[in-house]
């Protein structure tokens, strides 16, 4: 534009035509001008994020079904009025669904979270909507892109403000009626009908000595009281805490059966793990899901752009990640170890997915490969708790090598076709593990009723 002007202002004054030079000197001061409130009113607008506010980065915990207000104040700090701004919040287009199609989002956004301002010197307005939470997730809202311009349209910037909030909506948690998977340690809170070795703290009853009963199981006040030798008789039992292992590969968990399954798989895993908790019970978590949090981009939230994709995609979380290790929260007990879990579950992401960005899958650790790459991490005193959809040949085998070498393992097959059901669960039953069917949302409440025979 300033080339043209000059060489039409040259042109001018060559050929001595004093029109062409007025032209000429106007479209460069309206162009110098443009530019220059143009910069002026990208420089002065700022926007505040007001609510939520829970300090300078705000991490909300979530339930399904909750509803977040959010507003921005957009304020002119500068000495001469904006003519225009427009104002938009910037929501994760993954998370809104399709409502065309029929398909509803993990978010459902009430009110506009775009808007148009003209503000004067010092002038303050707010962009105000509500996010309905839906479904379970971890969700970066925002951060604000601001546009504005000259009054004729010639220039236009764009620019980050106020940064973004992250929602974490925890999974939804049953009521598990009974659960009594137990592990191969003994002296532990359940009761089980053999074991090789007695709880030596849940005495049963007395009975008269016999050859081979160890001296120190003597019942020394009924000895004394009958005159003659008797022995205590206790409980087997055994420890009912389990490390809940969880495959999350796109191979084994199809796109056709999303996000039903993988939502089913992460409540089950919530509700073990609540049921566990409140029995006092220790329990941990491995899987090869990707954790979203890793996604978070920490650049690119500052800084003018030119266009106004540009400016989202700087500050949008990465489509993927290349963390190939697991995800592993180590057994623990307590309040602070059910909140680390259920805050894990619900930033769970399949992996191995293929991105259509650039035609190339995600790299990802099969569930054979995350039982090997974890193994020194599991712990031996609580059950291998498996929540599988589907498994391959070279899965079942891990599966089935965890239990030759000492491993108390379950399975729970997340499908609801009997016949997918009945191909894993077959070899599995033949080498004596217990396998329970998920099939519904209502089948969480029983997933886990089993009585445990070792």
């Amino acid at each position: 534009m300033v080339a043209n002007c000059a060489g039409v202002l040259a042109l001018g004054m060559v050929a001595g035509a004093g029109l062409w030079m007025t032209a000429a000197i106007t479209v460069a001061v309206v162009v110098l001008l443009g530019n220059l409130v143009a910069t002026q009113a990208s420089s002065s607008a700022i926007a505040e994020r007001t609510a939520p506010r829970r300090g300078q980065r705000l991490d909300l915990e979530l339930a399904i079904g909750s509803r977040v207000e959010v507003a921005i104040d957009v304020t002119n700090h500068g000495r001469l009025p904006i003519a225009w701004l427009l104002a938009e919040d910037l929501v994760p287009s993954a998370s809104m669904g399709h409502p065309s199609k029929g398909q509803r989002g993990a978010l459902e956004i009430e009110g506009a979270r775009l808007g148009v301002f003209m503000l004067w010197p010092g002038q303050t307005k707010q962009l105000q909507y509500a996010i309905r939470c839906r479904r379970r997730g971890y969700f970066q809202i925002g951060p604000t892109v601001l546009e504005t311009g000259d009054p004729v349209g010639l220039f236009r910037r764009y620019r980050l403000a106020a940064r973004p909030i992250y929602m974490t909506v925890l999974p939804q948690t049953e009521l598990v009626s009974t659960y009594d998977i137990g592990s191969r340690r003994p002296i532990g809170e359940i009761r089980i009908r053999d074991n090789v070795m007695a709880d030596p703290t849940r005495l049963r009853g007395i009975r008269h000595w016999q050859a081979g009963d160890p001296m120190r199981s003597v019942h020394w006040a009924a000895t004394a009281r009958t005159g003659t030798l008797h022995s205590k008789v206790y409980e087997p039992s055994s420890i009912a805490g389990a490390t809940l292992v969880l495959d999350f590969h796109a191979a084994t968990n199809p796109s056709r059966h999303e996000p039903v399954r993988t939502d089913l798989a992460v409540s089950a895993a919530a509700s073990i793990a609540a049921t566990l908790h409140d029995a006092g019970e220790p329990f941990g978590l491995v899987t090869n899901a990707r954790d979203a949090a890793d996604r978070i981009r920490t650049e690119g939230f500052q800084g003018d752009h030119r266009v106004r994709d540009q400016a989202g995609a700087a500050a949008t979380m990465k489509g993927n990640s290349d963390r190939l290790r697991p995800v592993v929260v180590p057994v623990d007990r307590g309040p602070l170890q059910l909140r680390r879990i259920r805050s894990t579950l619900a930033r769970l992401e399949r992996t191995g997915m293929q991105e259509t960005n650039d035609a190339s899958p995600d790299r990802a650790l099969s569930l054979a490969e995350l039982i090997i790459e974890s193994q020194s991490q599991l712990n031996q005193e609580t059950t291998l708790l498996f929540i599988v959809q589907n498994a391959s040949e070279a899965d079942i085998a891990s599966i089935i090598g965890c239990s030759r070498r000492g491993w108390a393992v379950a399975v729970i097959v997340n499908t609801f076709d009997i016949n997918d059901y009945s191909r894993v669960a077959g070899p599995l039953i033949a080498e004596r593990i217990m396998v329970n069917h998920l099939s519904q949302p209502q089948s969480i409440a029983d997933v886990c009723r089993a009585h445990v025979v070792r």
